[in-house]
């Protein structure tokens, strides 16, 4: 069975990876959601704990509890009603019950992961390079959309998938085993320096000690020779986003925008292209 969907046309493959991406995507959606509620909930039980207060009562929130439901009317959501994109453009964009607008980005993120997930096994192929890719792909998306709504990086999902990082490099799968451990020591000390130096410079936090740990995720599954494209390219695209929101929409200087996006997005570029990217920066340099 393996031997046969092995040889199957990339494209196939490709399209495969692409209808499970849709999937993970519809799931991911609710670790965006939950997951920070989730996080919140649980140092606010542990805060009230500490200061001897009396007990939250309600019931925690989880990823599978409660059902999907309206967030404005309550009623569950049917699984017909749940099929990624498709169940979105069927309602409209709407709830099916009380008829409130359902955000855009639900799908957006949906389709994104399929395209995203589409790309890397179209990249790698039937190969261990693709399962891994894909996870970070997943895990990518989830952080970024986190992290843009919330200015939070979890350590709860950040650092299990460094670890891994590290693990993989045992067989190897993106990188070995001393450049995997070389790039996730360089990936935090980068932008932990950059952190105090700002701070020594400006008496401000540039960036949060969540950023550091994903450029060291990095690291860890792409080695250590990808770094300087992830810090330039990551650089380069915040800087561009942050300047564009204060010249067009009036946005403070002061303004906290969060990193990680661009740490991830720049990332997983690395991970697709990253080959590439030096050796033609090499071909330029003459090397």
């Amino acid at each position: 069975m393996i031997t046969e969907f092995a040889q199957l046309p990339i494209s196939w493959l490709a399209a495969i990876g692409g209808l499970f991406g849709l999937l993970i995507g519809s799931f991911l959606n609710v670790v965006i959601f939950r997951y920070p509620a989730m996080l919140k909930h649980s140092w606010t039980v542990q805060s009230r704990a500490w200061l001897e207060l009396d007990e939250l009562d309600e019931a925690p929130l989880t990823l599978s509890k409660p059902a999907s439901h309206c967030s404005n009317c309550k009623s569950p959501i049917k699984p017909y009603q749940n099929i990624p994109i498709v169940s979105w453009l069927i309602l409209g964009g709407k709830c099916a019950v009380c008829k409130t607008r359902i955000s855009a980005r639900y799908p957006l993120v949906e389709l994104l992961t399929g395209l995203l997930s589409a790309f890397v096994v179209y990249k790698f192929g039937f190969s261990l390079q693709s399962c891994f890719g894909l996870l970070l792909t997943w895990v990518l998306v989830a952080l970024t959309f986190i992290d843009f709504d919330h200015q939070l990086l979890p350590d709860d999902i950040v650092l299990p998938v460094l670890w891994l990082g590290l693990a993989i490099s045992l067989v190897p799968v993106f990188s070995s085993t001393p450049s995997a451990l070389i790039g996730a020591i360089a990936g935090y000390l980068v932008f932990w320096i950059v952190f105090h130096v700002f701070r020594l410079l400006t008496g401000k936090e540039g960036m949060g000690y969540g950023d550091f740990k994903l450029m060291a995720l990095l690291g860890a599954w792409l080695g250590w020779e990808y770094l300087p494209q992830i810090i330039l390219i990551s650089t380069l695209v915040g800087s561009i986003v942050g300047v564009s929101m204060m010249v067009f929409k009036k946005a403070a200087s002061d303004l906290a925008i969060p990193f990680g996006p661009y740490i991830a997005t720049a990332g997983w570029i690395a991970m697709v292209y990253g080959a590439e990217i030096n050796q033609a920066y090499l071909n330029y340099a003459s090397l």
